[in-house]
């Protein structure tokens, strides 16, 4: 899959396109195909380094998207593949 990677903290030029393998969702959690991502502000601080709580590098910024349910974990409920979902606690980044 395709992913937006930051490699280390500064400006938007330390953003990447790379090739990521698709994660497996876990029990409890589903895989969605993002189809538009939220770009806030805190990712910017996050991005540049001057945010307190700084991910492990490399990251994958964003918290928030919407798209379609592609995969779905054991127990999850609810929910199945091609659902249109909103999520604003990604697990690995939205970007």
């Amino acid at each position: 899959m395709k992913a937006i990677q930051v490699q280390r903290f500064g400006g938007p030029e330390e953003l990447a396109l790379t090739d990521t393998a698709a994660p497996k969702p876990k029990a409890g959690q589903v895989r969605i195909t993002v189809k538009a991502a939220g770009v806030n502000p805190v990712d910017t601080y996050i991005r540049t380094g001057t945010y307190p709580l700084k991910p492990t590098l490399p990251y994958t910024p964003g918290m928030d998207c919407a798209g379609l349910v592609d995969a779905v974990g054991e127990g999850v409920t609810g929910l199945s593949s091609g659902d249109r979902v909103y999520t604003s606690g990604s697990l690995t980044g939205t970007y």
